[in-house]
């Protein structure tokens, strides 16, 4: 006769692998949700600082708000979720490295976006993921293939339909390609000092203390920038605060639901919500040549995360240990 115990056993083995997969199912659907959301947020406060810009709002001005506002969401969000306990570090230059380039960063973008259409300006910050992989390569030592190489020439061809360098019929200024290019260039740094800041740091410390340090800097020189608005400027501000904040939360939760090569290929879909926001605002319509450029930038960076993803998987499966 068969133990009950016997039986039940693997059946409640079972059981408790199935919960696991379909909670681990729903973690992947909540991180990629999270990061569509995300998207969508960049290109709303894209647009907000776009038509903010236009309003006479300084580049300075803009950052200065997209820290100030997010901050007190940001701190009730790290008191609900991971509480002040997270926010401890012990690497508060690396913070201060963090924040400087990504304050240099987001100033540039901010002024792009002031220079360019929406669509176009989106199109040529997505080269970031390429110029992060040549940068981790030349700074951290990573190891990266011909395909992964081949895929980042893919990407600088798309750059070059997009922007058509020299040509007396381009629709978009030389000046407002260059400072999207050194945007982009520049949130590559970001993504390396992120990399690095993630192997000791919690990524609440690291969201809050870069918010903090873009307030209290931005803060200090705010009186440089200042001058009076109509209210719909003020408005346009605060949404910027209050997108960047959305930003910065569902970034961080995605991240911590799923890996980042499983939720970073749906960014993409700034591209659409660009050109969809741009059309609606602005009766803007990227030209062909941003098109055909943009699926090339998207496709290369599409490869290049599959690549990583694999070459991540070849590393682990070489790390364990044969039974």
């Amino acid at each position: 006769m068969v133990s009950p115990n016997r039986t039940c056993l693997p059946m409640a083995k079972l059981m408790l692998r199935r919960t696991h997969n379909r909670q681990s199912h729903d973690h992947v659907s909540l991180a990629i949700l999270a990061r569509i959301g995300a998207g969508l947020s960049m290109a709303i406060m894209s647009a907000f600082a776009k038509a903010a810009g236009a309003a006479g709002a300084e580049p300075g001005e803009i950052l200065f708000f997209r820290s100030a506002l997010a901050l007190p969401v940001i701190l009730l969000w790290v008191v609900i979720g991971p509480g002040l306990a997270a926010l401890r570090t012990s690497r508060p230059k690396a913070h201060l490295s963090r924040a400087a380039i990504g304050l240099c960063s987001m100033t540039v973008m901010f002024y792009a976006l002031s220079l360019l259409p929406l669509a176009e300006a989106i199109t040529i910050f997505f080269i970031a993921p390429l110029t992060a992989t040549c940068l981790a390569a030349l700074l951290l030592g990573d190891r990266v293939g011909i395909h992964r190489w081949l895929a980042i020439g893919m990407g600088f061809v798309g750059v070059i339909i997009v922007t058509q360098p020299g040509a007396s019929t381009s629709h978009v200024p030389l000046f407002g390609i260059a400072m999207a290019v050194l945007g982009a260039l520049l949130m590559s740094g970001v993504t390396i000092t992120l990399r690095q800041l993630g192997t000791t740091e919690n990524e609440a410390a690291t969201v809050f203390w870069f918010t903090v340090t873009g307030t209290f800097v931005m803060g200090c020189v705010y009186p440089l920038f200042y001058h009076p608005h109509a209210p719909t400027t003020w408005l346009l501000l605060a949404g910027v605060g209050a997108s960047g904040a959305v930003i910065q939360i569902t970034s961080t939760v995605s991240l911590r639901l799923a890996p980042v090569s499983l939720t970073a290929p749906f960014d993409y879909l700034q591209l659409f919500w660009a050109t969809l926001i741009g059309w609606l605002i602005w009766a803007e319509l990227p030209a062909f040549s941003t098109m055909i450029g943009g699926v090339l930038i998207a496709g290369a960076g599409l490869y290049t995360f599959y690549r990583e993803r694999l070459h991540r998987q070849t590393i682990a499966e070489e790390a364990t240990p044969l039974n």
